[in-house]
């Protein structure tokens, strides 16, 4: 198993890092030119500035049983597609049960928007319940798939 981060605009790769350490696992960052981003334990990869530069890389080099971080619902599909565990900064991890709708509503909201139209907006700050809650899932999912070992 590796960690694969789609760290642009990520708060949580200090914790990721911090577990794939804790459980020996290797961790991939993946980020763009704009973003510098280096942690001790972990191998930053930079790829060029483009709208989906991040994204592609992951999806390119990740295997079955990979973990993906990552808050895109389109990345999470293909990395779910090819077997890897997929979990967003929240701690709510995609599975082939929730990701239909997801795309779905994302697909919905890219219409309204098209259309002019406005989404309430339920951004709130994230706080440490937030990370914590992260930190639970992403354990849980390590813990599982090294049992799965």
């Amino acid at each position: 198993m590796r960690i694969f981060i789609d760290a642009d605009g990520c708060p949580v790769v200090d914790i990721t890092v911090g577990e794939a350490v804790r459980h020996g696992i290797s961790c991939v960052i993946v980020c763009d030119t704009s973003h510098e981003i280096e942690y001790e334990g972990a191998e930053t990869v930079v790829v060029s500035q483009g709208r989906d530069s991040a994204d592609l890389y992951i999806v390119n080099n990740i295997s079955a049983g990979d973990l993906v971080i990552t808050q895109d619902y389109g990345v999470a599909a293909m990395s779910l597609g090819k077997g890897a565990f997929v979990l967003d900064q929240n701690g709510r991890e995609y599975t082939s049960s929730n990701i239909g709708v997801l795309l779905e509503l994302r697909a919905i909201h890219a219409e309204i928007r098209r259309s002019r139209g406005k989404l309430k907006s339920s951004k709130k700050k994230r706080s440490h319940a937030d990370d914590k809650h992260f930190e639970v899932s992403l354990r849980a999912i390590l813990e599982r798939s090294i049992a799965d070992a």
